[in-house]
Formats: structure tokens, C-alpha cells, sequence
């Protein structure tokens, strides 16, 4: 072979090995598979649930009718993560409690309902979470220490259904006829004795 053909043959390796490296890969290709990927990490709710420590959300019996604007509207119970119909978790008289884990007073009135719950003859209170994870809420509650009934709802549905004004935290006084009664003075429970006197 002639010095030119071996250099012909240098040169045309050259360039199939360019082309070759320089070819578009599919994401599928061995290549790109190998590269690690960015993931989000992932909470455990299960532990998230353990630490938190709530009871599960009340449920009314099967004839047990709770607030009228509420019946139909599911929620996830943050205690055990089932679904359940947000009235029959208030089917008597009983305070509901919306607040995020952004909203700073919602901290220190969820204290003062949680010491309220606590006290013996008090109605039932519900808390709801709204505008934040459920893994966010979970965290919170553990941290300060309140064991409420609680439910999440991402879909803000019990908002929507109860017209509740978007303003948190907010309170609602259920009567035993199912009537759903804003909070409004206080706006913000600061002791237990201010929710003993709303809840009469």
C-alpha cells in the first residue's frame, strides 16, 4: 500500500471516529443512562406520622350528620393518611381550626387549642391544614408538640365548600344543629380561657 492510501485511510479514520463522537445520543443510550439524574428527595410520611404521634380524625357514626356546606368534601386524616368526609369528623358541637405552616400566629394558637382539647369537658377541635405539605405539617406539629386531630387539604375544598376567607389562621365554632359560626373575637386565640368563652 502506497504511503498516499495509508494516509487516505488515516484521515477517513479520523473522521468516521469524529462523527461517531460527535453524533447525538438518545436518552435511552447506555451512555446517557449512566449519568446520575437530580431527584427530589423524597419524604417518609410513615415516619413523618410517627413522630407526630396524632390521634386519627374523629368519625360520626353512619346517621351522624355534620355541617351541612361540609358533607361530601374528603380530606386526608394527617394521623393514620385515610380519607374521610370532613363533617363527620364534627357531628356534634366542636371548633375547626384552618392554618398553614407559614402562618406564624397559627403556631401559638395551635398551642392554646391543643391545651384547650386537653382540658376535661372541652369540645372537640379539628385542625386543617391548608397552603402547605403534608410532610411540612406533620414536621411542625411534632416540633411543637400539638397533638390535634388534623386533616389536610390541598385542594383547599373545606375553604371552598365553607366559604372560609383566605386570612389564617381562622376559627369556626360548629353548633350541635351542624351551623358553621366564624371566629372573629378573637381573631387569634391567645390563651385557653378566650376559647372556653367563644365555645361557651
Amino acid at each position: 500500500m502506497s504511503t498516499a492510501a495509508r494516509w487516505t485511510v488515516v484521515v477517513l479514520v479520523l473522521a468516521v471516529a469524529g462523527a461517531v463522537a460527535l453524533w447525538p445520543r438518545s436518552p435511552d443510550s447506555p451512555e446517557q443512562s449512566a449519568i446520575p439524574t437530580r431527584t427530589e428527595p423524597t419524604t417518609d410520611l410513615a415516619a413523618a406520622r410517627g413522630r407526630a404521634a396524632l390521634p386519627p380524625c374523629p368519625r360520626g357514626a353512619a346517621d351522624a350528620r355534620g355541617p351541612q356546606a361540609l358533607r361530601g368534601v374528603v380530606v386526608t386524616c394527617l394521623g393514620d393518611g385515610q380519607p374521610v368526609d370532613v363533617a363527620s369528623t364534627v357531628t356534634g358541637r366542636a371548633v375547626v381550626n384552618f392554618w398553614a405552616t407559614w402562618c406564624v400566629p397559627c403556631h401559638e394558637e395551635l398551642k392554646v387549642l391543643d391545651a384547650y382539647a386537653r382540658e376535661p369537658g372541652a369540645v372537640p377541635v379539628v385542625a386543617v391544614l391548608v397552603e402547605s405539605k403534608e410532610a411540612d405539617g406533620l414536621e411542625l406539629l411534632a416540633k411543637l408538640g400539638v397533638r390535634l386531630p388534623s386533616a389536610a387539604d390541598p385542594a383547599d375544598g373545606v375553604r371552598k365548600a365553607a366559604r372560609v376567607p383566605r386570612t389564617l389562621p381562622t376559627s369556626y365554632v360548629v353548633g350541635a344543629d351542624g351551623s358553621l359560626t366564624q371566629v372573629t373575637d378573637p381573631t387569634v386565640f391567645t390563651s385557653v380561657e378566650q376559647v372556653r368563652e367563644v365555645v361557651g
